[in-house]
């Protein structure tokens, strides 16, 4: 029991990722899983039943989980509204005629991957999945694509919290932040080609060209998504007030407007319109992203001597004599892990990463390290069992969660050399 009381809090993180794999392939029950594994992380980490109660009902009800279900429940009906009318195929009848078969596999979840939208990957999915009329594809090739793809901008696109938080901790100008970090897509796609794509045969006997038609019908098709796009935009910058009261006010806006121009598109009848809006799938991933939120609460919040679990796990690294370069690699890496979000991961980590490059570091030193725990905690991110990207691909596909975090080992490895030349190039010249 003494060994239990005082295990480090990095056994305690890894082993209750681990009880919720476990647990999930026990009784192929995610929202279940991840339940007992947060009581599981909560008890080991000292909270009594009525702090767990107070943790979870504090964060199932905040102002800003009840705006994340808004957007989810926003983006599942636009998605489906997409998918019913025929917008989600015309467009993929185009990326098919325009593109080859491989490379649309790519595009058409990178596309979406510029809405900076919680479990965007199940909006791009459909589309995936309508590139394979045929089912040649193996579901679970069509996950990994999916989902990585998806994510292939988040380094750096300004619109997501993640990069936004990450800005305001390094205190590095935009310009500069992107500059730095749009090497991490590079590396990303270049992964994600050789060790996904290249497993989808090429459509040889088809001739692919543009045609002006194709180019003209597709801002259109697209409409929703730049409808997404523009309306962040504007409200972020012109408005910064409303993103204040909440960051997913600003996607609640455009993805309304753009369920709105769908609407006026294709009008959908009434009965098509009332299947979405009450379907009990959409009601099951929400509940899923939800108790997904609460594990990552007991991540971030004090434990009841008031400390928090990421400063323990800093403290345990330097009591190790663990060199700092290796502890800037580990604690976004830790984080990504057990939290599951971008946001999450930098907010959690960066205050650690910065605080320990001392007072008045060098401008190349922020840049160096910056990446390098960029890409330590993306990675964390990517391999994590509680991403809800993962989670809700795994769900449409009905492919193995467990296989797709394992799939991510690889070309996550890619990134993260790819952040360490860049840092090591950065700190040398």
């Amino acid at each position: 029991m003494d060994f239990l009381y005082n295990a480090p809090y990095i056994i305690r993180i890894l082993s209750a990722l681990g009880a919720i794999i476990i647990f999930n392939r026990l009784i192929n029950n995610l929202i279940t899983a991840v339940a007992a594994g947060t009581l599981f992380l909560a008890i080991w980490c000292g909270h009594d039943i009525s702090g767990i109660i107070t943790i979870s009902i504090t964060k199932l009800f905040s102002g800003n989980s009840l705006m994340l279900f808004t957007v989810l429940f926003l983006v599942i009906w636009l998605s489906s509204i997409m998918e019913k009318t025929g917008v989600m195929s015309d467009m993929v009848e185009i990326i098919k005629k325009s593109i080859s078969r491989r490379t649309g596999f790519a595009v058409l979840p990178a596309i979406i991957g510029m809405l900076p939208m919680p479990g965007g990957a199940l909006f791009s999915a459909p589309m995936v999945n309508d590139m394979d009329k045929q089912s040649t594809v193996d579901p679970l090739l069509k996950s990994k694509i999916n989902y990585w793809f998806r994510h292939i901008w988040e380094y750096w696109w300004p619109l997501y919290p993640g990069v936004l938080l990450a800005l305001d901790m390094t205190g590095l100008s935009p310009g500069r932040f992107i500059t730095l970090q749009f090497g991490l897509s590079f590396f990303a796609i270049i992964a994600g080609y050789f060790i996904f794509l290249k497993k989808i045969p090429e459509d040889k006997d088809e001739n692919k060209a543009w045609d002006i038609r194709n180019i003209l019908n597709m801002p259109l098709l697209i409409a929703p998504v730049l409808t997404i796009i523009a309306i962040y935009a504007i409200i972020t910058i012109f408005i910064p007030g409303i993103s204040k009261i909440s960051t997913y006010l600003p996607m609640i806006a455009g993805v309304t407007f753009a369920i709105v121009v769908v609407i006026i598109q294709r009008r959908p009848d009434l009965k098509t319109l009332a299947e979405i809006v009450t379907s009990l799938n959409t009601l099951k991933l929400v509940l899923m992203v939800a108790v997904i939120g609460i594990y990552s609460a007991f991540i971030e919040a004090p434990l009841p001597d008031g400390t928090f679990v990421m400063e323990h796990v800093r403290r345990e690294l330097i009591g190790n004599n663990i060199p700092v370069i290796f502890i800037i690699m580990l604690i976004p890496l830790i984080s990504g892990l057990s939290t599951g979000i971008a946001v999450g991961f930098v907010g959690t980590s960066f205050p650690i990463v910065m605080n320990l490059l001392g007072p008045n570091p060098a401008l190349s030193q922020i840049m160096s390290y910056t990446v390098i725990a960029y890409s330590f905690g993306f990675a964390g991110m990517m391999l994590s069992p509680v991403h809800v990207c993962q989670v809700v691909t795994a769900e449409y596909f009905k492919s193995s969660l467990n296989r797709i975090s394992i799939s991510m080992i690889i070309p996550s490895s890619v990134v993260i050399t790819g952040g360490l030349i860049i840092g090591f190039i950065i700190k040398t010249v």
